[in-house]
């Protein structure tokens, strides 16, 4: 399904990669989440994203998720496929091979060696030119990259770039960083492009209050974040951060480092929507205070939605 990413408001979820135990990929989970999320009613997903482990996968395992998920989603929702690479080539590689397979786009984030603006900017030059009219969602997430965009570069990048539609801003902290980038965006660009945030949804009120289009992250609970968009929009947004609030516990326990990942697909297994947690090597296992920990977490999100008569999603009681 084909959509202008410079259009794009809402939620777009960000999937994990489902394996078994014995660290292939679990095909059957990936079409009950791919369920999940259009039940959620999101605007789009993103796969092989940083929740991806796109890192851990070979180039013909990539192309095989690619495919499973796009005949899932296609002509339902849009799908952006990640396709930062170490290599130009295969980056390149699997922008082409995404769009022939249906996606509406890619992901790209920097490349980690990038130091300064000149070679930020020359980078992207090369990202283009081998993308061509691909449309494309620049990604900053600093704490996984360890490339840091100034606003100069990201303004320099958007004047130049016309097929980098869409922004996904992840530095934190970076509230008044946003503001800045959409004051530009509305008074000095002559075209659009949409604005995301992700950092797990951490400050999400906050962000669409300043003028963020819409949310993309990998919260093991998007309806909840569907849920809470739609309020924002429909002008009931203390409502919003009332929901928020209930969930918050649960949205920074996941955002820890590490293990933040292992705790997403343990949640996503509790409520039968992936059959194993398993993290493809190296990656999290988790320790019993550590689902002691989660599981105390959703038992007090039960009981607080108990309390204040909200729906109880499936599997956390």
């Amino acid at each position: 399904m084909l959509k202008n990413f410079k259009d794009m408001k809402g939620v777009i979820a960000i999937a994990t990669t489902p394996f078994d135990n014995e660290n292939l990929i679990d095909f059957d989970s990936v079409d009950r989440l791919s369920n999940y999320y259009l039940e959620s009613e999101v605007s789009g997903v993103t796969i092989l994203g940083v929740m991806g482990e796109a890192h851990k996968l070979n180039i013909e395992e990539q192309k095989l998720l690619i495919k499973r998920y796009i005949n899932k989603l296609s002509g339902k929702v849009p799908v952006i496929v990640g396709v930062s690479n170490a290599g130009l080539d295969n980056l390149e590689l699997l922008s082409k091979f995404s769009m022939d397979s249906g996606a509406s786009g890619v992901m790209v984030s920097g490349n980690n060696g990038l130091k300064n603006d000149d070679q930020i900017k020359f980078y992207f030059n090369q990202v283009i030119d081998r993308t061509k009219d691909i449309p494309i969602c620049l990604q900053d997430y600093p704490p996984t990259t360890n490339v840091y965009f100034s606003e100069s570069v990201i303004n320099s990048i958007m004047e130049s770039h016309p097929s980098i539609e869409m922004f996904k801003h992840e530095d934190c902290p970076g509230h008044n960083k946003l503001s800045r980038l959409l004051r530009y965006r509305e008074n000095n660009l002559k075209r659009i492009y949409s604005v995301f945030v992700g950092n797990g949804g951490l400050y999400v009120p906050q962000e669409l209050e300043r003028g963020a289009d819409g949310i993309m992250t990998g919260f093991a609970f998007t309806e909840m974040l569907v849920s809470l968009y739609n309020l924002f929009f429909n002008d009931e947004k203390e409502k919003a951060e009332d929901l928020f609030d209930i969930y918050l516990p649960l949205i920074r326990h996941e955002q820890q480092f590490g293990i933040g990942l292992g705790l997403r697909k343990f949640v996503l297994q509790k409520r039968g929507i992936i059959k194993s947690l398993n993290v493809r090597s190296p990656g999290p296992i988790l320790t019993k205070d550590d689902v002691v920990e989660i599981n105390h977490l959703l038992n007090r999100l039960n009981s607080k939605l108990i309390e204040k008569g909200l729906p109880i999603p499936k599997g956390i009681n």
